[in-house]
């Protein structure tokens, strides 16, 4: 019988030692080829990747669900320093931040990661700008701690549970911690590899997905077996408070812009934007043609966006 065992143990390392080994391959590789570009702040027990340019009044964008900076270096960063200070954060577990130990991406516990990280850099009342799920963080930083931004502009936020796992990351709807580590670490990486851009050109419908983007947006991070279980995590937690957050947008202190794509084929418009707006006065809704990704297919028209909502209420800059 123990050597039954023994052999089995064997046969399972053998099968799984392939996959394992060309996924720590690739993920070294990945960062070699793309380092960190900014730097890094202890907050509440996570370390935060951070890049920080230009001068003026401070805007903070936070990035969506398997996304990091480069979505925002992609084409909008240059678009706005020329007037502002603005600062894009990785997420916890997400680009080249860490999350604290027991942390379990909850939108609660991320936003305030985010209002912390604000703290302690000493902004004052920054625009926070949220895209995808970075929407329903900056949501709930409005919610629970308004006194920190000066209001939010949203790119095709996330606000409601949707009906469903939107396609492109249904893949990413694993239950178990033990499932998600074991999928991470052995065929994760090469079905990412295989469908890259299968998936992508989900993401971006029905815009086109450009073919740089898994270099000069940061996409191939996503490679990497941290980045798919965080993301997984952190997925299956959204729920979680979602629906408390819904109910409680009537309460809202600060103006929100929202901005989406009426072709949007990842997240409804009608959903997370008109439903929103539907509940409280302090939301303002912009519908353009264009898909989920507008600050990497239509970075001008984000650019503006943002720009209009960070002079809001500054005669300066009017």
């Amino acid at each position: 019988m123990m050597a039954l065992l023994i052999a089995g143990i064997v046969l399972v390392a053998a099968i799984l030692g392939g996959p394992v080994i060309f996924t720590a391959v690739t993920a070294r590789r990945v960062e070699q080829a793309l380092p960190p570009r900014g730097q890094f702040i202890e907050v509440s027990g996570a370390r935060i990747h951070y890049l920080d340019k230009g001068t003026g009044p401070p805007i903070v964008i936070v990035h969506g669900l398997g996304g990091q900076m480069g979505n925002f270096t992609y084409a909008l960063l240059e678009r706005l320093t020329d007037e502002f200070r603005v600062i894009l954060m990785d997420r916890p577990g997400s680009g080249y931040s860490r999350r604290a130990p027991g942390a379990t991406g909850r939108l609660t516990e991320q936003a305030a990661i985010v209002a912390e990280f604000i703290r302690k850099l000493g902004l004052q009342r920054p625009l926070l700008v949220g895209h995808s799920l970075g929407g329903a963080i900056a949501l709930e930083v409005a919610l629970d701690r308004p006194e920190v931004v000066k209001g939010l502009a949203l790119v095709a936020p996330l606000t409601h549970v949707p009906k469903q796992v939107p396609a492109p990351f249904r893949a990413l709807d694993i239950k178990s911690n033990f499932v998600r580590w074991l999928v991470a670490w052995t065929v994760a990486t090469p079905i990412g590899i295989r469908r890259g851009k299968a998936i992508l050109d989900a993401i971006f419908s029905p815009d086109i997905a450009p073919a740089d983007f898994p270099i000069r947006g940061g996409g191939i991070l996503g490679l990497r077996p941290r980045s798919f279980y965080n993301t997984s995590l952190e997925m299956r937690a959204v729920n979680l408070d979602l629906w408390a957050m819904a109910a409680r947008y009537a309460s809202l202190r600060v103006p929100v812009r929202i901005l989406y794509g009426k072709n949007d084929q990842v997240l409804s418009p009608q959903l997370n934007g008109e439903a929103l707006q539907a509940k409280t006065p302090m939301v303002s809704l912009e519908l353009v043609a264009g898909g989920h990704m507008l600050p990497i297919s239509a970075p001008d028209l984000t650019a503006n966006f943002i720009k209009a909502a960070a002079r809001a209420g500054n005669p300066a800059s009017a």
